[in-house]
């Protein structure tokens, strides 16, 4: 049977592979199907700037060379890589001026793990420079707009590959989260994204001549981390089977596990016990998503779970998270300030001179609070299965605004503060991701954030599936880009 290019399209991934395994259709028919999909409606929102089809069909004719049972757990599926990793032979820009024609002569690990399950890279989604600040925009490829409303923001970083998914210019795509680069555009979006548990996906670590000289990546250290995004959860569970798995460049990654993601979803296990919380106790939320979520915890009340509202103490989140950025930015991009200052945007640049003034009892306090940190959140999970929150803090917002700099009555400290609900989570090293709440009436879609306990994988997409299941809103991309009605 010959599939047309819109039917393959709006296929699930999963559905995809199961042809792909059964040969019904190649890796070449669904390049030709994605480029003519990009070619019809990118131009309305910028997701995927660079691509690499003729590396993509070279890398499918060397797969299908393989026995189809070889071919890995994707078996030729495409996939979109965010800017930040590099992908060998093809133009890698970490979004910044600096590196606007660097071509990398190796791939990150997360690359050559999931081109060795029968990924085929086909292009690079945009991301904001160096991955900072949750608005996809930069001075290379310009800004990513949001497909529900194309005058608004689909936050970010890995807003590209939100937006690729949300507009079926991808079946599956990469991410990466620090400060919530996988919730918030996911959520901004209506797509699925999750961040693993540090170590659960290699990332970050390559050979010489993957980064530029003066661009350093940092293996091992337990804050960003690399992850899956798709349409739906079972999609996300089916990348991230293809994505895990221990890499020697990356000296925290975890081996395999023995269950795959996939069958973790199918074995539909059901959390006994989930908390709810409008704010985690550490930001303003906009009344209308935190209804919104509300609403939405509730459903796992269907599912014969006790859903209270609760959350661990995260009232020292600005203090550790916001030191331990400043020292990661440093170490990476200080060379960069000290050469190229007039090519970083402003935001970049604060995040790297912030760290000039932390001193080493700066290092122990926040190292000791982290501690007690962690203790507190693995003590929470003794009692909750889940603990669930809304994914952002507002609706997607004006693409023109950078950030949001104030809500309510709170005038946020500095540009990333507005993501506290997302990097409270991001210390706990526990996984979360984010599905689809709900809409406001001006129909911007808003996420509910779901975070599992420690090393929790299995059980929180598990119980991510069963909520998608009951809520109304499965199937509701891809979408053509639209302008706003009002």
């Amino acid at each position: 049977m010959k599939y047309a290019s819109l039917d393959l399209i709006k296929m699930t991934a999963g559905e995809i592979v199961s042809l792909l395994k059964k040969n019904v259709v190649s890796p070449i028919e669904l390049l030709d199907a994605l480029e003519q999909r990009i070619n019809e409606v990118d131009k309305e929102v910028n997701s995927l700037p660079t691509l690499c089809f003729t590396r993509a069909r070279s890398e499918a004719d060397k797969l299908m060379q393989k026995p189809i049972e070889d071919r890995g757990i994707l078996a030729g599926l495409p996939i979109a890589i965010k800017d930040l990793a590099p992908v060998k032979d093809v133009r890698s820009t970490w979004g910044s001026l600096i590196y606007k024609d660097f071509v990398p002569k190796r791939s990150d690990c997360l690359v050559e793990n999931v081109e060795t399950e029968g990924a085929i890279v086909y292009a690079k989604s945009n991301t904001p420079e160096f991955g900072a600040g949750a608005n996809t925009f930069n001075e290379v490829f310009g800004a990513t707009l949001n497909p529900w409303d194309t005058t608004k923001s689909c936050a970010g970083s890995s807003g590209g590959s939100a937006v690729a998914l949300a507009t079926g210019q991808a079946w599956i795509a990469s991410g990466s989260d620090l400060g919530g680069s996988l919730r918030n555009p996911a959520s901004f979006c209506s797509v699925v994204g999750l961040r693993p548990s540090p170590g659960r996906v290699a990332y970050g670590a390559t050979g010489e001549g993957a980064f530029p000289a003066d661009l350093f990546g940092i293996p091992g250290q337990p804050f960003s981390v690399a992850g899956p995004m798709a349409r739906n959860v079972s999609d996300v569970a089916l990348l991230l089977d293809a994505m895990v798995g221990h890499h020697p460049r990356d000296p925290i990654s975890l081996p395999r596990t023995t269950t795959s993601y996939i069958d973790a979803v199918k074995s539909r296990t059901k959390p006994k016990k989930v908390a709810f919380s409008r704010d985690l106790g550490v930001t303003p939320v906009d009344p209308a998503v935190a209804d919104i979520c509300e609403k939405a915890a509730k459903r796992f009340e269907q599912l014969g779970c006790i859903v209270e509202e609760a959350h661990p103490d995260f009232s020292d989140v600005q203090d550790i998270f916001q030191t331990w950025r400043a020292m990661s930015f440093y170490v990476g991009k200080k060379s960069l300030l000290d050469t190229n200052k007039d090519l970083l945007k402003p935001e970049v640049v604060w995040n790297i001179e912030q760290a000039a003034e932390i001193t080493v009892d700066d290092f122990a306090r926040v190292e000791l609070a982290r501690a007690r940190y962690l203790d507190r959140a693995v003590t929470f999970f003794e009692e909750y299965d889940l603990l669930l929150s809304p994914a952002t803090i507002v609706p997607p917002y004006p693409v023109e605004q950078r950030f949001v700099a104030e809500l309510g009555e709170h005038k946020f400290s500095n540009y990333v503060e507005w993501l506290s609900i997302a990097y409270a989570i991001t210390i706990t090293g526990h996984p979360a991701l984010s599905v689809p709440a709900g809409f406001t009436k001006d129909g911007l879609p808003v996420g509910l954030q779901i975070v599992g306990g420690p090393r929790g994988e299995a059980n929180l997409l598990s119980a991510a599936n069963l909520y998608e299941e009951i809520s109304d809103l499965k199937n509701l991309v891809p979408i053509i880009p639209k302008k706003s009605l009002t």
